[in-house]
C-alpha cells in the first residue's frame, strides 16, 4: 500500500507540475500578446504604421483590378509585371539609401538612360564585349554618383541643386551618345537582353528556391533571437518566428506556381529580390547601415556619436548612382535597345514614388529597401490593370499622383506625432 500510495503521490506531483508549466506557458504567450498589442497601438498612435499602408494600398489595387477583369492576376500577367516592375525597381532602392539621410537624388533617371546609352555605343558602335561595357556602364554610375556626393559633402552644394544640375548634364550626354536617331537596337541574344529575358521554368529549380530562402529566414530569425536573448534585449517569441516563416512560406510558394504556369520564376525578378535582400541585411544589421540611420536621425547628433558624416553621405550617393545605372540596363534590356526614355524623367518620378508609397520616410531615419519593393509593385500594378482596362496613361497619372499624396500625409503625419513626443 505504500507503494501504491507513494506510485500516486509522484504521478499527482508529475501532474501538478505540468499543469503548473502549461499555466506558466500559457500566463508566458499572454504576457506577449498583451506586450505586442500594446506595441501595436503606441506605433498606431504615434503615425509608425510600418509597411502596412502599402500591404493595404496593394491588396485593394489587386482586388479592384481583378474584379475589373479576370486577367488581371493571370500567370501570363504576373509573370510581365514581375519583369517590369525591375528597372524601376532598382533605381527605387537606390532612392531609398539617399531618403533615408534625409536627402534627394534627382539624377537617377539620367543616370539609368545613360548607362544603358552608354552600354549600346561601347557594345555596338565600338564593337566592345558586352561584360566590359556592362562594367563600364555600372561604373560610370557610381563615379557620378560619387561625384554629386562631394559637391554636395565637401563644397555644400545643396543635394537637391547637385543632382539637378546631374539631372541635365546625363541626359545631355545620353543624347549624344544615342546620336540622331535617339535609339541604339542591341542584340537580343546577348547578355543584357537575357537579364529580363531569362526565365526558370523547371518547377524544381523554383520550388528548391522557395525552400532554400524560407529556411534561410527561419535560421537567420532564430539566429537573431539568440542574440537578443544573450544581450537581454527584447526578442520574438518561437511561436511568432515559427507563424511569420509559414506566412513566408505560403507567399513565395504560391508565387513560385503562379509564376510557374506561364515561363517560370524570371531571372530579373531574382536578382531584384537579391539586390533588396542585401541591401536590407546592409542597412539594418551592419554598423554601417546604423550609420546611415542615425544621419537620417540629425547631422549633428549623428557627428557628436562618431559618425563619419562626409564618407556617409558620399557612399549613399555612390549606391545611388550605381542602382541607377544597373536599373537603366534593365530597361533598355526590356525594350532591346537603349533610348531616351530612361531621361525622360517618368523613370525618375517612379523611383521616388515608389520609396515613398511603400514607406520610405522623406524627412529620413525611416524605411527599408522592401519598401521600394511594395512601392513599385503598386505603381506597376496601376499601370498594368489601366493597361488592361485600355483606359488612357492620363488617368493612370492622376491615380498614381494620389496615392504618392495620401503617402506622404501619412508620412507627414508621422512626423508631427513624432515630433510631439519629442522623439524626432
Amino acid at each position: 500500500m505504500a507503494v501504491r500510495g507513494g506510485w500516486r503521490e509522484w504521478r499527482r506531483g508529475i501532474q501538478v507540475r505540468g499543469a503548473g508549466r502549461r499555466r506558466d506557458g500559457r500566463r508566458w504567450y499572454a504576457g506577449h500578446i498583451r506586450t505586442y498589442a500594446g506595441a501595436a497601438r503606441r506605433r498606431l498612435r504615434e503615425g509608425e504604421l510600418g509597411p502596412a499602408p502599402a500591404l493595404l494600398a496593394l491588396a485593394v489595387t489587386w482586388i479592384v483590378f481583378q474584379s475589373l477583369n479576370e486577367n488581371f492576376l493571370s500567370p501570363r500577367n504576373l509573370s510581365v509585371l514581375g519583369v517590369d516592375i525591375v528597372g524601376t525597381g532598382m533605381v527605387a532602392v537606390g532612392v531609398v539609401f539617399v531618403l533615408l539621410i534625409g536627402e534627394i537624388d534627382l539624377s537617377v533617371g539620367s543616370l539609368a538612360g545613360l548607362s544603358g546609352a552608354l552600354f549600346a555605343a561601347l557594345n555596338v558602335t565600338h564593337g566592345m564585349s558586352e561584360w566590359l561595357a556592362v562594367i563600364i556602364a555600372v561604373g560610370c554610375g557610381a563615379v557620378a554618383g560619387a561625384f554629386h556626393g562631394f559637391v554636395f559633402t565637401k563644397i555644400g552644394v545643396p543635394a537637391f541643386v547637385v543632382t539637378l544640375a546631374g539631372l541635365l548634364a546625363w541626359n545631355g550626354l545620353m543624347l549624344y551618345l544615342l546620336g540622331p536617331e535617339s535609339t541604339i537596337h542591341f542584340s537580343e541574344d546577348g547578355l543584357v537582353a537575357e537579364l529580363t529575358g531569362r526565365h526558370f521554368g523547371s518547377a524544381a529549380v523554383g520550388y528548391g528556391l522557395a525552400a532554400l530562402g524560407t529556411v534561410a529566414y527561419l535560421l537567420v530569425a532564430h539566429y537573431d533571437r539568440g542574440r537578443r536573448v544573450a544581450a537581454g534585449m527584447p526578442y520574438r517569441p518561437v511561436g511568432e518566428i515559427w507563424a511569420r516563416t509559414a506566412l513566408l512560406a505560403v507567399v513565395v510558394f504560391v508565387a513560385v506556381y503562379v509564376l510557374g504556369r506561364f515561363e517560370g520564376l524570371p531571372l530579373a525578378l531574382l536578382i531584384l529580390l537579391g539586390v533588396i535582400v542585401v541591401s536590407d541585411v546592409l542597412l539594418r544589421r551592419t554598423p554601417y547601415g546604423r550609420q546611415v540611420h542615425a544621419l537620417g536621425g540629425g547631422v549633428e547628433a549623428a557627428r557628436r556619436a562618431g559618425v563619419d558624416v562626409a564618407r556617409m553621405r558620399i557612399s549613399v550617393f555612390v549606391v545611388s548612382g550605381t542602382l541607377a545605372a544597373v536599373g537603366g540596363l534593365f530597361v533598355a534590356s526590356r525594350l532591346a535597345s537603349a533610348t531616351q526614355v530612361p531621361g525622360s524623367g517618368m523613370l525618375l518620378i517612379n523611383a521616388i514614388a515608389a520609396a515613398v508609397i511603400g514607406g520610405t520616410s522623406l524627412f529620413g531615419g525611416r524605411g527599408s529597401t522592401w519598401s521600394a519593393l511594395l512601392g513599385v509593385l503598386i505603381i506597376q500594378s496601376i499601370a498594368s490593370g489601366m493597361a488592361l482596362l485600355g483606359v488612357q496613361s492620363a488617368v493612370q497619372f492622376m491615380i498614381t499622383g494620389g496615392v504618392l499624396l495620401i503617402a506622404v500625409v501619412f508620412d507627414s503625419l508621422a512626423r508631427r506625432a513624432a515630433e510631439s513626443r519629442g522623439r524626432a
